[in-house]
């Protein structure tokens, strides 16, 4: 009987999202405890260092009952400071003392970074993954690092014909140089959607409408980013869809948030008190399909493997649909989006989480494939 694959979750992190990062890592705690799996929670700090958490504190946390809200239900980073070094095993990974190298905490086969926002999303931590040759969930670098730049993503959406929101972007020294931002975004009708180029969970972002500070919004967004996009908003339905796989990806079925004040914002999210989640969305089978169709276009896009959640605006009176994005680590707590539309077409966490740690070890064993084939 070979033994259970040994899973490392990293989570936290620098980012603003590093709240919602822990919260989504006790979800596939206790789904990979579930699965069999022998899994660590390495914590990354504020500041980026990295912290091995208690076995004793992870089982607590896992076993505990679930909160009524996601966010209040989540890891904590801490423990004491270790690093990460290629294993002894070809593919593996080692967690050692940082203080003592020769101190080695764990053995890895495959690491999950259940990590949202720039360094954990964005192809930092995947570059460093890559460098240590260890399996890990999720897109790698160059789809990451797309994913996470909405300016960098609608390049490629629109490159591929997929149909996206007018637009505009621009950096800090740009908007620094400009004396009137109303020129910034000319051609763009009201309201506006203004964001930090690199950033998810709604953090940044603001609504400008008619009579609106501009310039308020452009500097809140500028508090996460030198680069902003300014989006034109679309009067109409936000609907999401997940997409799970490598080479031939499947797209789950199509939820739908409604909320109060016009769009998605990270109170609502994560403090809200109702669930403001339909799945499966009740809409014309023509249009589910044009979703799942458009899901899976949008990910091959940007080159995606594993997973991503593609959101959408759909204006019911011109019957278009627009990709607002794709989230290439989305949220992964039981109240997420993401679990909950695949679950609506019948595959449930635990199989998801399954697939993902499989899909890890294909695309690392093809990598290492490709390699030794160039190599010879």
């Amino acid at each position: 009987m070979s033994a259970p694959t040994r899973i490392g979750i990293l989570f936290g992190g620098p980012s603003a999202e590093h709240e919602v990062s822990c919260a989504s890592a006790l979800g596939v705690a206790r789904a990979l405890a579930d699965g069999g799996y022998r899994t660590v929670a390495i914590g990354i700090t504020r500041t980026g260092g990295f912290r091995l958490m208690p076995d004793a504190v992870l089982a607590e946390l896992r076993d505990r009952p679930a909160a009524e809200r996601a966010i209040d239900d989540r890891l904590t980073v801490t423990g004491p400071a270790v690093e990460l070094r290629s294993g002894p095993r070809p593919g593996t990974l080692q967690v050692s003392a940082a203080d003592d190298p020769r101190a080695v905490h764990a053995e890895l086969d495959v690491i999950f970074p259940v990590l949202h926002g720039p360094f954990g999303e964005d192809g930092v931590v995947q570059g460093l993954l890559e460098s240590l040759d260890v399996p890990y969930v999720g897109c790698g670098i160059l789809a990451s690092a797309v994913g996470m730049n909405k300016v960098a993503m609608k390049r490629a959406l629109r490159a591929d014909g997929i149909p996206i929101t007018p637009h505009v972007a621009f950096d800090e020294h740009t908007y620094r140089a400009t004396e009137d931002p109303e020129k910034l975004v000319l051609g763009l009708r009201r309201p506006l959607f203004v964001k930090p180029a690199s950033m998810g969970s709604s953090i940044g972002i603001s609504r400008v409408g008619e009579g609106d500070d501009l310039a308020a919004a452009i500097e809140e967004a500028l508090r996460h980013d030198q680069l902003v996009i300014v989006e034109q908003g679309v009067s109409g339905r936000e609907l999401e869809c997940a997409v799970l796989g490598g080479w031939r990806p499947e797209a789950s079925a199509v939820g739908e948030v409604r909320v109060a004040g016009g769009w998605f914002d990270f109170q609502q999210k994560y403090f809200g008190e109702a669930d403001p989640m339909i799945v499966p969305a009740v809409l014309p089978d023509e249009v589910t399909e044009r979703v799942r169709d458009l899901s899976l276009r949008a990910f091959a896009a940007i080159g995606g493997w594993g997973l991503a959640r593609v959101d959408f605006l759909y204006d019911e009176t011109t019957g278009e649909l627009y990709v607002n994005e794709l989230n290439t680590m989305p949220g992964f707590t039981a109240h997420s989006m993401y679990p909950k539309v695949w679950a609506a077409a019948g595959v449930g966490y635990r199989e998801v989480v399954d697939r993902l740690v499989e899909l890890a070890r294909t695309r690392h064993a093809g990598r290492a494939a490709t390699a030794a084939r160039s190599a010879g």
